[in-house]
């Protein structure tokens, strides 16, 4: 697995897109969390259907093809440096395949990369990202989610990633992350939200193998036998064959943690590769930013990543 292009760090007045890929926004949330921004002398605004509601289903922020729109617009707009998503929840599978990813890569060899970050459902663009334009993304606090408006140390990680990701090369996981399996291990970073991954598997311009990656696996409100099913189809899959290492984050509302950390044993112990878990990013207090893309060393046992480079140039 190569490394990705990476793009610009952030400087003060640099001009940030908020977009909604997924699910409807609460217009106070979002106001909070522009306004988190602007204290951190950016210049952030929302696209124009950022708030919208669809006229069917009441869990998607807007019309599929809305959605596509405020995407490209915001990515071929070469005064925006960066595009922030405000949420996530469920639709990117629905609208992915509607954005012109051919206008998004010639907006990138024009006006070069631009930071993409959300998390979540948002995993589906992390990997279209990734597949189709070869860029490396940030996977972190979206603007008017909770769990970043309430945790100041989630918004530290992230401004710190921002503005100076040399200060964020190694990323060192809470006090309470061991090893499911000890080792080190070398790879570039990539994953997300692990339901999403294996939905991802057989569409247009997914990713066919984890090889030679870093994994990042996390989710949220997937029952025990869920997440059994969900892993089991990377096994069968071999999405997973000739992974390097694992990092394991958070587990919200996905049962007795002693269950989801018998079950995460049980399937992946057995590639024979580096697992840490309790990694502290996903859907938890205080979550982490962690780039995907960059190549870097995982130490299982010391609870680190190590990025060989900066997650932004």
């Amino acid at each position: 697995m190569r490394a990705l292009a990476r793009p610009a760090r952030l400087i003060p007045g640099a001009r940030v897109a908020v977009v909604a890929p997924s699910g409807p926004v609460p217009p106070e949330r979002l106001e909070a969390g522009l306004d988190i921004l602007r204290g951190w002398d950016l210049e952030p605004f929302a696209m124009p259907h950022v708030l919208d509601a669809h006229p069917e289903f009441g869990y998607l922020a807007g019309t599929d093809a809305d959605r596509a729109r405020d995407l490209e617009r915001a990515w071929c707009d070469p005064s925006v440096a960066a595009v922030f998503c405000a949420r996530g929840g469920y639709g990117v599978q629905r609208m992915v395949d509607l954005v012109d990813w051919a206008a998004l890569r010639d907006a990138t060899r024009a006006a070069g990369p631009k930071v993409f970050l959300g998390y979540s459902d948002i995993t589906a663009l992390h990997e279209a990202f990734a597949t189709r334009l070869g860029l490396a993304t940030l996977h972190g606090p979206m603007t008017a989610a909770a769990d970043f408006l309430k945790n100041a140390a989630a918004q530290e990680h992230l401004r710190t990633t921002l503005f100076t990701p040399e200060a964020a090369q190694v990323i060192t996981a809470p006090r309470r992350a061991r090893a499911l399996v000890g080792g080190r291990a070398r790879g570039v970073t990539l994953g997300g939200c692990v339901s999403l991954l294996a939905s991802d598997l057989g569409t247009p311009g997914a990713r066919t193998s984890a090889r030679g990656g870093l994994l990042f696996l996390e989710d949220i409100g997937e029952e025990p036998y869920r997440l059994d099913r969900t892993l089991t189809q990377l096994l069968r899959s071999r999405w997973l064959e000739g992974v390097a290492g694992i990092v394991l984050g958070s587990w919200q509302e996905c049962g007795p943690y002693d269950e989801v950390r018998a079950l995460l044993a049980d399937r992946l112990g057995g590639l024979g590769v580096p697992v840490v878990e309790e990694f502290g990013f996903g859907h938890c207090d205080g979550a982490l930013t962690v780039p995907f893309g960059v190549p870097g060393r995982l130490d299982a046992d010391a609870g680190t990543v190590t990025l060989d480079v900066p997650a932004l140039v």
